[in-house]
């Protein structure tokens, strides 16, 4: 998933995240130049912006990486280490606002590292991106070869930009790896963690932020960290269909309404369903059908600014379930929600 643009977003995307989000823990490593901007702002999840009147030391302050205009043979290059280890569907390289100054060319490898490990330019890297032409200010979607690297795991990427330039955002679209046959049958484990595998599959708004939030690590920073609605200004309510990282049996659930306030759901509410050959979008009507799933946590009246923990003595099911709806009622905002629960290996 990714901020709003103008640009139609390819089909690659859908169901994905980006493992190069800062937020999610994507860290730049090293970069051969960033004299003009370093390299750790490629990474930042906003949208890049321009400042006209805004210079440092070096001279124009961008929003991206930027070397330095090259004199001598060469190129530039920049190493990052993903959010986490993953399988990449493509990548989206965005030179907004760098118009004269954009890198003309760009091409991608990748590495598996184990934990702890640094590569470094003799590491064993795979070129998972050729050479691509990149234009001035704008986004350059290009998804990878899927026969021959889709499976593959990743924890590291080299960028090459041809021979200098600027990048504003590197986005990386692909799922998170997550080994379940080490989770033991008894094990407590959270269902719905996006490094587990949990996705959104559709939503009914997202106007002020995207229900993957919903999914992500620690508490939210903010109340711009979590999934937000519009005010509903007509009759029904607002709702996300999650699927889980893997099918299990629920044990407890959090709803953490962190900084929200004057904006927080009156109530929430989960449903679940047993759906194993699910992995897409729901068709309408499905959505439709979504709305009789069983019911697993009824309506709870919810607070501003609070964790709300609900255990196994407020759950009314047991039942094993790889899909679940959580509905906000009539609209708002929720920081994070957690289904914690044990593995079901059907």
């Amino acid at each position: 998933m990714q901020d709003s643009t103008d640009t139609p977003l390819p089909d690659f995307i859908d169901g994905t995240i980006n493992l190069a989000s800062a937020s999610l823990g994507a860290t730049a490593v090293f970069a051969t130049d960033d004299f003009f901007a370093p390299l750790s702002r490629m990474l930042n999840d906003g949208d890049a912006i321009f400042v006209p009147d805004k210079y440092d030391d070096n001279g124009k302050w961008m929003d991206g990486w930027e070397s330095r205009r090259k004199r001598t043979p060469g190129h530039d290059w920049a190493i990052i280490k993903l959010a986490r280890p993953g399988t990449i569907a493509g990548f989206d390289i965005d030179t907004a606002h760098f118009t004269g100054n954009n890198a003309p060319a760009a091409s991608i490898e990748a590495v598996q590292m184990d934990e702890g490990e640094v590569p470094d330019e003799n590491s064993d890297w795979q070129e998972i991106l050729s050479t691509k032409i990149l234009s001035p200010d704008s986004h350059h979607f290009h998804p990878i070869d899927e026969d021959e690297m889709g499976e593959k795991v990743w924890t590291h990427l080299r960028l090459h930009i041809y021979p200098d330039g600027g990048v504003a955002r590197l986005r990386v679209y692909g799922q998170s790896h997550f080994d379940w046959s080490k989770v033991k049958d008894n094990q407590q484990i959270d269902l719905a963690f996006l490094f587990h595998g949990a996705k959104p599959l559709n939503w009914s708004d997202s106007h002020y932020g995207s229900p993957e939030k919903l999914l992500t690590p620690g508490r939210g920073v903010d109340m711009g960290d979590g999934w937000e609605t519009a005010r509903r200004r007509g009759p029904g309510y607002d709702w996300v269909i999650i699927k889980l990282g893997h099918a299990g049996t629920i044990s407890d659930i959090i709803i953490d309404t962190a900084h929200f306030k004057g904006n927080y759901p009156e109530t929430g509410e989960v449903l679940g369903a047993y759906l194993p050959d699910l992995d897409a979008r729901l068709s309408l009507g499905e959505i439709d059908k979504s709305e009789d799933w069983e019911v697993i946590l009824p309506q709870q009246k919810l607070k501003m600014d609070h964790i709300h923990k609900y255990s196994s003595k407020k759950l009314t099911s047991k039942e094993p379930v790889t899909h679940i709806r959580f509905n906000i009622r009539p609209d708002g905002g929720v920081s994070r929600l957690r289904i914690n629960g044990k593995i079901f290996r059907g």
